[in-house]
C-alpha cells in the first residue's frame, strides 16, 4: 500500500497535465462563440456551484475556522485570477511561439522560487532534465510558425506576469498544503474566481447593454460541452488533483509536469481538428518526456520515502 502511495502524486499530476493540455481545445472552440470573460465566469460558477453541493451533502469536507485566509485569499488571487487574465491577454498581444516559450519557463521559475522561499534542493540531474524539458517546450514554441501574430513588448511583459503568478501560486499552494486539505484549497479558488469573473462579465455585459443574454450563451452545444468540461475537469478535478500534488511533493518537480500537457494539446489537435503533427513536436516532445521522466526518476531515487 506505501509503495502505491508513493506514486500517487506523480499519476495525479499526470493526470492533471493531460485535463489542462485538453482544455485548450475546448477553449478553443469556446471562444469562437462567446468572449474570454464571459467563458471565465460560466466556467467558474458552475465549479462553485457543483463543490458547493457536494459540501452541502458532506461528500467533501471543508472548513476554513483558525486558518490564516489572507494567504489562501492571495493564493487564489494568483492564481486562477491574475493568472488566466495574464495569460490570456499575453497571448492576445504577442504569438504563439512566443508565448508557448514564455509559459515554458514557469518550471524554471518555480524551481527559483522553491528554493529561495521552500528550501527545496534539486539535484544536478534533476536540473539538467528541468532544463532538458522546457527545451522541448521551447523548441516547439520557436518552430511553431502557424500564428500571425504580432511582437509585443506588452504582449511578452504579461506573459512575464503569468509566470510569476503561476509561480507564486505553486509556493503557496506547497506551504498551504499543511494547513488546508486540497479540497479547501481548490473550493475557495472556485469561489473567488467565480466572484471575480462573474462581477467583471456582468459590468461587461451591463456596458454592452446585453445583459438580457448573459446565460443565452448556454443554448449552444458547442459552448455548453466545452463549459462542463471547462468546469469540472479542468477547475475541480485538475486544481484539486495540482493542489493534492503541491501536498506530497517538491513543487519544482510538479511544475515540470506542467509541460507535459504541451503534448496532449498537440495530440488532441492532431485527432479533433486534424492539424498536422510535424517533426520538431515529436523531437519536442521526446525531449519533454525525457526530461520530466528525468526529474521524476532522480526525486524517487533521492528521496525514496516520498509524502504519501
Amino acid at each position: 500500500m506505501k509503495h502505491k502511495k508513493r506514486f500517487l502524486p506523480y499519476i495525479s499530476s499526470l493526470i492533471s497535465s493531460s485535463i489542462f493540455g485538453l482544455s485548450f481545445l475546448f477553449s478553443k472552440k469556446a471562444l469562437n462563440i462567446t468572449d474570454p470573460f464571459t467563458l471565465l465566469s460560466l466556467r467558474f460558477l458552475i465549479a462553485f456551484i457543483i463543490m458547493s453541493v457536494l459540501a452541502v451533502f458532506k461528500i467533501i469536507k471543508i472548513s476554513y475556522k483558525g486558518k490564516p485566509m489572507l494567504t489562501l485569499t492571495l493564493l487564489a488571487l494568483m492564481e486562477p485570477i491574475t493568472y488566466f487574465i495574464f495569460e490570456n491577454y499575453g497571448i492576445k498581444f504577442s504569438s504563439s511561439s512566443e508565448a508557448g516559450l514564455m509559459i515554458a519557463l514557469i518550471p524554471i521559475a518555480v524551481a527559483i522560487l522553491s528554493a529561495y522561499f521552500l528550501k527545496e534542493k534539486l539535484s544536478v540531474k534533476q536540473t539538467i532534465s528541468i532544463i532538458i524539458s522546457v527545451a522541448g517546450v521551447t523548441l516547439i514554441g520557436i518552430m511553431d510558425t502557424s500564428s500571425k501574430g504580432q511582437n509585443s513588448k506588452l504582449g511578452i511583459l504579461l506573459l512575464v506576469g503569468a509566470i510569476v503568478t503561476a509561480g507564486v501560486f505553486t509556493i503557496l499552494s506547497r506551504k498551504l498544503s499543511t494547513i488546508f486539505t486540497p479540497i479547501e484549497i481548490t473550493y475557495y479558488m472556485m469561489f473567488l474566481s467565480a466572484l471575480f469573473f462573474n462581477c467583471i462579465s456582468i459590468i461587461l455585459h451591463v456596458k454592452n447593454h446585453n445583459l438580457d443574454t448573459y446565460f443565452n450563451v448556454l443554448t449552444n452545444k458547442d459552448l455548453l460541452s466545452s463549459v462542463v468540461y471547462l468546469g469540472i475537469l479542468s477547475s475541480i478535478v485538475a486544481y484539486f488533483l495540482t493542489n493534492y500534488t503541491l501536498s506530497k511533493v517538491p513543487a519544482s518537480i510538479s511544475a515540470t509536469f506542467s509541460n507535459l500537457s504541451t503534448i496532449v494539446s498537440i495530440v488532441a489537435g492532431v485527432v479533433f481538428l486534424n492539424e498536422q503533427f510535424k517533426l520538431f513536436q515529436l523531437i519536442g516532445s521526446f525531449l519533454i518526456i525525457v526530461g520530466v521522466w528525468g526529474t521524476n526518476m532522480f526525486s524517487l531515487r533521492q528521496n525514496p520515502k516520498t509524502e504519501g
